[in-house]
């Protein structure tokens, strides 16, 4: 959950992955309507296409791997010129191949071909997860990763067509010329689960009780139900609860990533339903888990954070959040939610962004 009141809108931008959407420069992948302008640069600008003869051959990458965490790509030819997106394997790799639907995970160092500057480079940090089925994916990563064995490293050209296209990225500096050149490890791959899948674990009799209408959230919210102590609803903890009802079995979600999930919230000893997913569509949400700061206003409650960071893909996990680690002592008027109050949520992790 945000601090404010949108709570369920959010737009989050990785700030490694710039080059992972077809859009605009700020790196947002939401499509507009064309305007004027953008129509006038499309028609005035055309990604570069070249003759066969000045297509660059491959051998002509050379990357320097002696510091793993931060490798160097060199191009022995100048300007590095492509017609379509071309893989070079370097390493094949032993895991499964990379599905069409799948989310893959990678590093990478990008360059621009034409100058060989360096743009970007993941190594020695988290990797990034590029969302194959995504529409506004660039088509030289799909071409390039769809089919092949998590651990692969592979250099790949991707010609302006299957990257920025003919606007290019005045950001980044690439023209409608420019190729660009990766040295790329796949480090995973999952697919984007609609359910939980994992092991389910035993209630506790102290924490609220949860039922699911066919094991999935997307319909209906989740029954969630207080426990009672001497025929009243119990007092609810002190402080915040990260319980598993079903631990997954995917890769563990860090601080600072985005989640995609979906999920019921209710305020303790009424259970009533202040958000769910089924509510806003069924449709799963992407939260950053980051939690919210003057600086970073779009960032999620405390509790919420904390209570999901570690937690693997294809969890179910149960939060309650006490004031402090929900919204405050201001609480959230316009969903109902009082300083006091305590919140409950169900959360099922279906993927890692």
């Amino acid at each position: 959950m945000r601090r404010n009141t949108r709570l369920l809108t959010v737009g989050v931008l990785s700030t490694t992955f710039v080059l992972a959407g077809c859009g605009d420069d700020s790196g947002s992948n939401k499509s507009s309507s064309p305007t004027s302008s953008s129509a006038a640069t499309s028609s005035a600008a055309k990604p570069l296409t070249v003759s066969p003869d000045k297509v660059t051959p491959m051998t002509a990458i050379k990357v320097d791997e002696k510091n793993p965490k931060a490798p160097k790509l060199t191009l022995a030819t100048k300007p590095f010129q492509a017609n379509q997106t071309t893989a070079r394997v370097v390493k094949k790799g032993s895991g499964a191949a990379v599905k069409a639907t799948d989310i893959a995970y990678v590093n990478y160092l990008a360059v621009n071909g034409t100058n060989g500057k360096e743009l970007l480079s993941t190594y020695g940090k988290d990797d990034v997860a590029v969302v194959l089925n995504d529409k506004s994916q660039f088509p030289g990563f799909v071409k390039a990763l769809t089919g092949k064995p998590v651990g692969t490293v592979m250099d790949v050209a991707i010609p302006p067509a299957d990257g920025f296209g003919a606007q290019g990225s005045q950001q980044l500096g690439i023209t409608a010329n420019d190729t660009l050149i990766f040295r790329m490890t796949i480090t995973g791959a999952s697919a984007v689960l609609d359910k939980p899948a994992g092991t389910t674990v035993a209630p506790k009799k102290e924490l609220p009780a949860v039922a699911v209408s066919d094991g999935n959230q997307s319909k209906k919210p989740a029954t969630i139900t207080m426990p009672k102590s001497g025929g009243k609803v119990a007092t609810a903890p002190k402080s915040l609860v990260s319980q598993d009802l079903i631990t997954g079995k995917g890769r563990k979600v860090v601080e600072g990533q985005t989640v995609k999930v979906r999920y019921t919230g209710v305020v303790w000893g009424t259970g009533k339903v202040f958000d769910s997913s089924a509510k806003n569509g069924g449709a799963p949400a992407d939260f950053p888990l980051q939690t919210a700061s003057a600086t970073n206003p779009q960032g999620m409650i405390p509790g919420f954070v904390k209570g999901l960071v570690g937690k693997p893909v294809g969890s179910r996990v149960l939060l309650v959040l006490p004031p402090a680690e929900g919204y405050g002592a201001q609480g959230q008027p316009a969903a109902g939610i009082k300083g006091t109050d305590t919140l409950v949520f169900v959360v099922d992790i279906l993927a890692a962004l």
